[in-house]
């Protein structure tokens, strides 16, 4: 590595429909993003494959217990690299937990109005992942 190059933090989304094809989301409660509706998700850490990290984060954040299936895509949002999978739940009770200042399910019209992060619009409208409902 040269000067001013800089290494991408690898983090991993969840992105979870219900039966109804509402979308799990939570409210940041820290920064980056703070106060905005996202996926649930967070940093790899050391040792971690991508699914155990999104199963981690997941149970943190929602109270879930999920099991991540495909690579849905992957964005890049400052120094993050975030690999977004889809999620199938295994269990578990909704919670808003650990950074997550509010958890829940949304459909279509109730995403439409939340404030959320940058480009996540985008990247699910992209790889066909909106709220269906």
């Amino acid at each position: 590595m040269g000067p001013g190059d800089h290494q991408l933090v690898r983090c991993v989304g969840g992105i979870t429909f219900d039966r109804a094809g509402r979308l799990l989301v939570i409210r940041r409660a820290r920064d980056p993003g703070r106060g905005l509706w996202s996926l649930p998700g967070g940093r790899v850490e050391r040792g971690e494959t991508d699914h155990e990290a999104v199963i981690r984060e997941m149970r943190e954040e929602t109270g879930l217990r999920v099991v991540p299936t495909i690579l849905a895509g992957r964005v890049i949002r400052g120094p993050y690299e975030i690999y977004d999978y889809l999620c199938e739940v295994g269990g578990g009770t909704l919670r808003a937990g650990d950074d997550a200042g509010d958890a829940r399910w949304v459909d279509a019209g109730e995403f439409a109005r939340l404030e959320i992060t940058e480009g996540l619009a985008e990247a699910l409208g992209e790889w066909g992942h909106l709220p269906r409902a």
